[in-house]
């Protein structure tokens, strides 16, 4: 079973970005293929890699669900799950050292629960191919409350340098408790840190009762990256963000 990376937190922290660098510091420091779940319905990982999405699982789901009404598009007779399963492989983004499996929007206004329950299942079932699986969660914890995390060896909680973001993430260590979700352990890291931030955001997280694992600083090149849409994976070595989130990791002794 692959080793499951998980990253969540509330909107607007640069989850996606981190998750990125998660996938790009595993296939640079542990050389193996990754697995890389896009659970968000905003579909941003895709550019944060600089991959092109052909389908999601929202949209597959629908050209199944169409297909069987109709009666057409199911070769020899196949189920319906027979049809989905070989269109979800058909849907993995291939690149170099890691594949791509994006949840996209599913069928109605808010309704994500088939999307959430498919791409759960198929990151489990697709996993058992790979080393590593990093998965960019949804905004917010409403994919925890739904148990569409499960099975994480690593939870990343992102905060931003605020006293919501670092509310949000006490919220999620502690729903984590509540629902007894199968997360092996759990690192909180605060993002796009400036030097004058450091004190009050350590002393707000210590009334929270929050321990911060890292702290990953603002970063110029990720400003010019998003604004020249260039995937944040192709990030500058000597980047300020890639140096202090790869210590983070080191320190997190990922197998």
């Amino acid at each position: 079973m692959a080793y499951t990376i998980a990253v969540a937190g509330k909107g607007g922290t640069g989850k996606t970005t981190i998750s990125a660098l998660v996938l790009r510091y595993l296939l640079e420091i542990k050389n193996k293929p990754v697995l890389a779940v896009d659970a968000d319905p905003n579909s941003c990982l895709s550019e944060a890699l600089g991959v092109t999405v052909h389908a999601t699982i929202g949209a597959l789901r629908e050209d199944s669900l169409q297909a069987i009404r109709s009666g057409s598009g199911r070769p020899g007779g196949m189920s319906m799950e027979q049809l989905f399963d070989y269109q979800v492989h058909q849907a993995l983004i291939e690149s170099e050292g890691f594949d791509l499996i994006v949840m996209g929007r599913p069928e109605g206004p808010g309704c994500y629960c088939a999307a959430n329950n498919i791409i759960r299942k198929y990151t489990d079932k697709l996993s058992e191919s790979y080393p590593y699986v990093v998965i960019d969660n949804e905004a917010g914890m409403e994919h925890l409350s739904r148990r569409t995390t499960h099975r994480v060896n690593l939870l990343l909680i992102i905060s931003d340098p605020s006293v919501r973001g670092i509310e949000t993430a006490r919220r999620i260590e502690r729903l984590i408790d509540e629902l007894q979700i199968e997360i092996e352990r759990h690192a909180i890291i605060i993002n796009k840190v400036t030097g004058d931030e450091v004190n009050i955001l350590q002393q707000t997280a210590e009334r929270s009762g929050l321990q911060i694992t890292g702290l990953v600083p603002h970063d110029s090149f990720i400003f010019e990256f998003d604004l020249h849409r260039k995937p944040v994976l192709s990030l500058p070595d000597d980047s300020n963000a890639v140096r202090a989130l790869y210590g983070i990791l080191d320190t997190l002794v990922i197998p």
